[in-house]
């Protein structure tokens, strides 16, 4: 019943892409959520019962075989995305006798992210080959102050919005870091990144999950409009969850 589930919402969007989190995420990481069971704890003060992120406490799903039975849905009816491959790679420290590849800085993967937005894989990474082309450094991006940027990534759509994003980005990572490098963010917890990241506008929670999961392997589970839908109709959120409390959720346990 949920493999044809998948395949009916699959089939629905007539695009992978239209379900990139969930279908993602599972993909290139095979681990699972372990299985939530209500705890009995000791009565808390008011203070820690707010503090508490579970906002569905007692709804078990997802399980372990819930999440595996998605992804072999997935991989049955798409095979495994090509453009996935070297993430899985990396996260698994290579195959056989090759080297693990080198990981993209994480700056990198978040101009990477950010001119995603609105576009194609394909696309947006050919905005970023153009950018890297007529920018060999970053600090040449900040002290730019003509349509040059805009212009090399163009092609990836909504420019004007991007490259304004981008350039204030690196503006503000120089102004409080020092140089343009956010390698600093490996060394940090899930919620030390969230918070950094969300310090400039345009970043918002879903593109710091992408920034997470691929750039810096770190775990986070991240929801849009699609996989909020599909998670209510499997039964994975309750159908009054909120896209923050199926995050929060869907995150814990991790």
């Amino acid at each position: 019943m949920l493999h044809k589930q998948v395949r009916k919402d699959v089939k629905l969007t007539q695009n992978f892409f239209r379900l990139p989190m969930l279908a993602t995420a599972l993909f290139v990481f095979p681990r699972c959520p372990g299985p939530r069971k209500p705890k009995r704890k000791a009565p808390a003060s008011p203070a820690a019962r707010e503090a508490s992120p579970e906002p569905y406490p007692t709804h078990a799903s997802p399980s372990p075989a819930q999440c595996l039975a998605v992804r072999d849905a997935l991989l049955g009816f798409h095979g495994f995305p090509e453009e996935f491959a070297p993430f899985r790679r990396l996260r698994l420290g290579g195959s056989g006798d090759s080297p693990p590849p080198l990981p993209p800085t994480v700056l990198d993967g978040l101009v990477t992210t950010l001119l995603s937005q609105n576009t194609t894989e394909a696309i947006s990474r050919r905005a970023f080959a153009s950018l890297k082309a007529a920018f060999p450094s970053w600090d040449q991006v900040v002290d730019e102050e003509g349509t040059r940027l805009e212009d090399a990534i163009r092609c990836g759509g909504l420019a004007a919005t991007k490259a304004a994003r981008i350039r204030a980005m690196l503006r503000g990572v120089r102004e409080r870091r020092g140089k343009i490098c956010l390698e600093y963010l490996r060394e940090l917890s899930v919620d030390e990144v969230k918070r950094e990241l969300s310090q400039f506008k345009g970043i918002g929670p879903k593109t710091v999950a992408c920034v997470l999961m691929f750039y810096l392997q770190k775990d986070d589970f991240p929801v849009d409009t699609h996989v909020l839908r599909i998670t209510k109709a499997m039964g994975w959120v309750p159908v009054t969850a909120s896209r923050e409390k199926a995050y929060i959720h869907l995150n814990n346990g991790r």
